[in-house]
């Protein structure tokens, strides 16, 4: 009755303001005001809390960690909504404004654009429980954020284009660099690959063409999550550029488009591909020999995790999250010697999340 109650306020004050925040509580301040929130869940817990998962667009990557999301609401016995915003950046808003006037008890989003999303995930704040998952968002009120460290595993794909390819024109594709994760990664592969030392605070410009130890970065190309878009890119890029010696796409979607492009030019051990994400293709391509790896995350453990803690925090249990915030769920690459087992897997996962949501 007690959480009853609560929901309606908020859903009263957000109509009052107009979705708005009362006054721009300072981010320290509404991170304290969760921890309280916490703290008082801990005499009073919410029996069944319903908490959501927020990605930041539509792709395979984001169906796996759907089926981790629900698979951690039933075995915990939580009620879990997933959104997956399609229309970018405003899509998104609305689904966060939208789950807040629900009365929501937690959220756990991928930050299209942190720095121009700074009200709606305060308002977030403010009214529930705010975590990130996959792209960070180290400015906002998040109590935590769960991932991986994506310069790292940019350093990562990098390092494994470095070895399966010695010099030449490259050529880089990712949906959007708004995002924390997509600038770091993009960094971290370009860093890997050049053979620097590593520094997550460098910045190369996207427009920039990079020559440097051997290889040419001829430009990095976005889509939006366009997925026609992403196609046309790498099909110019690859006509613009007929002495093209690597790709790697830096998004999921990116990855796979890249393996269909390849077979459909008869491009296969011609042009490398250092992949990003386990896309199917990806990993058959893989295991055929024409790809050299990939970089994989763990997208079901992004969506089991975020679940588990939301649903700890309505109990009035912060104990999983450490001192600095972040949650690492660490990247690992795939090559040929370990893509069946991988695949195998991340199957029988997929196949678990499928059953609890049939149940």
């Amino acid at each position: 009755m007690k959480m009853h109650a609560q929901k309606l306020v908020a859903v009263v004050a957000l109509a009052s303001v107009g979705l708005g925040l009362t006054a721009a509580a300072p981010r320290v301040d509404l991170v304290a005001a969760q921890k309280a929130r916490i703290a008082e869940l801990k005499k009073s817990p919410n029996t069944r809390p319903h908490v959501a998962f927020v990605s930041n667009g539509v792709a395979d990557f984001w169906t796996i960690a759907k089926a981790g999301a629900i698979a951690a609401g039933k075995e915990l016995g939580c009620d879990v909504t997933v959104e997956f915003p399609g229309g970018g950046l405003g899509d998104q808003k609305r689904m966060l404004e939208d789950l807040v006037i629900k009365g929501i008890d937690g959220i756990s989003v991928s930050p299209i654009d942190p720095t121009n999303q700074a009200e709606v995930l305060s308002l977030v704040a403010e009214k529930s429980f705010l975590i990130t998952n996959d792209s960070d968002a180290p400015s906002a009120p998040r109590l935590c954020y769960i991932g991986m460290d994506n310069y790292d595993a940019g350093l990562m794909c990098g390092k494994l284009a470095r070895e399966g390819c010695k010099g030449g024109e490259v050529a880089i594709f990712i949906g959007r660099l708004e995002q924390d994760n997509a600038k770091r990664r993009r960094q971290g592969f370009i860093d890997g690959l050049l053979g620097r030392t590593p520094d997550a605070t460098r910045y190369d410009e996207p427009a920039k063409v990079l020559t440097e130890a051997g290889y040419t970065i001829v430009g990095t190309w976005t889509d939006s999550f366009d997925r026609a878009k992403a196609k046309a890119n790498i099909e110019d890029v690859m006509i613009k550029y007929p002495k093209l010696a690597l790709m790697t796409g830096l998004f999921e979607y990116n990855s796979t488009l890249a393996v269909e492009v390849i077979k459909q030019l008869g491009k296969e051990g011609k042009v490398q591909l250092a992949a990003f994400d386990e896309g199917a293709d990806v990993i058959a391509a893989i295991k055929e020999g024409f790809v050299l790896g990939t970089v994989v995350q763990d997208p079901y453990g992004y969506g089991f995790e975020s679940v588990k803690v939301l649903q700890a925090f309505n109990k009035g249990d912060m104990s999983m999250v450490p001192a600095n915030g972040i949650i690492s769920i660490p990247a690992r690459v795939i090559r040929k010697d370990n893509a069946e087992s991988f695949w195998k897997d991340l199957k029988a996962k997929l196949k678990a999340g499928k059953e609890a949501v049939a149940k």
